[in-house]
């Protein structure tokens, strides 16, 4: 599917999404039709079943990461907080997000707002172009 960060595809395994990729290939119907609402604006928050596969920990920031509305943004610290952790460790454990933007890890800044990493795409501007996108920039 093309989109405005690039080519994606979704991974979907017993009909469960369970990861997202910046290439080329195969993708849920559902998701994809998901997908295409969300950069036209027409949706903000994904609802199709997914399977994560991830150690708890992860997938304890990445339920967190759920809870940052479309179009908001939360620091490392805040979801460190939240989860009882520090906040590099949220950074790895969103760096290891295997469904980026369903699982809105480009909604997580540094403490001063500043844009850190990505996994996604190119990086610091895709996740900057989902930003604008919600209008958070």
């Amino acid at each position: 599917m093309q989109t405005p960060v690039g080519t994606l595809s979704v991974i979907e395994i017993n009909g469960k999404v369970c990861a997202l990729n910046w290439a080329d290939g195969d993708m849920s119907k559902e998701a994809e039709k998901q997908l295409d609402e969300y950069f036209n604006k027409q949706r903000k928050v994904f609802d199709f079943e997914y399977e994560l596969n991830g150690t708890s920990f992860q997938k304890k920031v990445w339920k967190a990461l759920l809870n940052i509305p479309y179009g908001t943004t939360k620091t490392y610290k805040d979801i460190a907080e939240e989860v009882g952790s520090h906040p590099r460790a949220i950074g790895g454990a969103v760096g290891a997000n295997p469904i980026p933007i369903f699982i809105p890890c480009h909604r997580v800044v540094g403490s001063s707002g500043k844009m850190t990493g990505f996994s996604g795409g190119e990086g610091i501007p895709t996740k900057e172009t989902l930003l604008k996108l919600e209008g958070v920039l």
